[in-house]
Formats: C-alpha cells, structure tokens, sequence
C-alpha cells in the first residue's frame, strides 16, 4: 500500500510538530509514508473567499501530486473535507472532464489521519503514554462534514496514562470557520470566548483537538486566561511513546527478533 502525507500549509508553516507527530505514528504502525514535495495547499482559503476559478489551479497540482498513491492521509479534517466536499464542484467550474475524472477517483483515497488509523490499519491503541487530564474539541469540520464520530474519542481512551474529561457544549463551534472569524469578528470574539470558559471549566492540562486553526483561535482567547492549558494537536499526543513501545510495536505488527 502506497500512503503519502498531505500535511497542509497551515500544519507546514505553523504547525510542523503537527506533521512530524503523523510521521511518528504511522512509522510506528509499519507504515511506509512518502512526502510529495510538489504538494501545496488545497484551495481552501480561495474557494471560501468566493475565489472558485483561482483555486482550480491548486486541485491541479493536489492531483498531479497524489494520483500515484493508494492513500492520502492528513492531520486535519478541515482540508480533508475540501477535498471531498468541493474539489468535484471546482472540477466542474473549470469546464475540465479530465480533471474531473482525476478528482472522482482520488477523492475516496484521501483520509483524515483517524480514518486511516481506524478504518484502513484497524487500529485504535497506537501504543501511546500520555499521563496528563485531557479535553477534546471535536472540530467543525470532522464533526459535520467526515463524520469522524467518536474516533479520536477511541484513539484517546486507549493512550496510556491518559485521563480523559468531557467538554461542556463540546459540539459548539469554537467560532473560527476560516475568513468567517475576520469578516465576523465580533461573532467570532464570543464563539471563542464562550468555547475557552467551557475548556477551562475542565480543569484538563491539556485540550486537544482535530483542525490547529481552531486549536490557534482557542488558544488565542485562552492565552488571556490566568492559567491556560496546554494546547495540543491529537496527533502530538499519540505520538508519545510508552516505556514498552518497542515490545508493543513488535506484538502489533507480529515482528519477530525485530524482523518483518
């Protein structure tokens, strides 16, 4: 099976932790992952600024940089779901039958990193040690959109060490929604203020969650906090390894004396 990282452009420039915990997880799970470098971003930010012709030429290049691959997995359910929701749509708005017949059959390959834990490896104890209280935001877009569910629920439940606590009004949305937090600013202001006095009713260390564009605006309110939490990709967590991580890699993958 052939599997590349689509690791964004938010997660490259801001957030390269975000990339390489993906890296680590998945190489712990036998997984041999390839780094298209011709990949760039997937026309998110255009297409939701009403920009559909001038994202056209980044679905181009997001197939022309994947179409080798079997799977296409990604730390953010927020460009997971461009590519599934609207790629088709800015395929038929550039008049393009072969880009669209290109898209059709990437689409369905292209997976939120807890779809291809869960769905694709079978896989929901990744072998992580994490002893700190947690809180999860499900983010907009892998709550609606993917329907990711209760995976990295699944995912944290089994991470050793790891106390997991509810957040209050957990499926309310933190507010960022992309240019929607600039061109409603005050809005936003309150979706977010009210989504940290949630996290922080917790008590947890740490909040986690799917997308680090909602991760960065909670933040942004929480860092006006006396005592802030740490914020954390899930995928950083799960990349933390246990005492025993090599004898439950070697049970997992079914190795023998550290051979394949």
């Amino acid at each position: 099976m052939r599997v590349a990282l689509f690791v964004t452009c938010v997660n490259d420039a801001m957030f390269p932790d975000t990339g390489k915990a993906t890296v680590a997880i998945l190489d712990r799970l036998g997984v041999d992952l390839a780094f298209p470098r011709q990949q760039t971003c997937c026309g998110q930010p255009h297409y939701n600024s009403g920009y559909q012709r001038e994202a056209i030429p980044l679905v181009r290049r997001f197939v022309q940089a994947f179409a080798d691959y079997d799977v296409v997995v990604s730390p953010s359910a927020s460009c997971v779901s461009m590519v599934h929701e609207y790629h088709a749509r800015l395929a038929e708005v550039a008049g393009d039958a072969t880009l669209a017949a290109d898209v059709e059959a990437l689409t369905p390959r292209v997976l939120e990193l807890s779809q291809f834990l869960l769905d694709v490896l079978g896989v929901d104890d990744v072998g992580a040690f994490f002893p700190h209280t947690v809180t999860y935001h499900p983010a907009c877009h892998g709550l609606r959109m993917l329907r990711l569910g209760d995976r990295y629920l699944r995912l944290l439940r089994n991470t050793e060490g790891l106390t997991l606590l509810d957040l209050p009004r957990a499926e309310e949305c933190c507010g960022f929604g992309g240019t929607f937090a600039l061109k409603n600013a005050d809005v936003s202001s309150a979706m977010v203020e009210a989504k940290a006095q949630a996290v922080l009713s917790t008590g947890a260390e740490v909040l986690a969650t799917t997308d680090n564009s909602c991760l960065l605006n909670i933040a942004g309110a929480l860092a006006r906090t006396e005592r802030p939490p740490r914020r954390l990709h899930v995928a950083e967590i799960l990349a933390t390894t246990r005492a025993s991580g090599e004898a439950w890699r070697e049970r997992r993958l079914g190795l023998v004396g550290g051979a394949r």
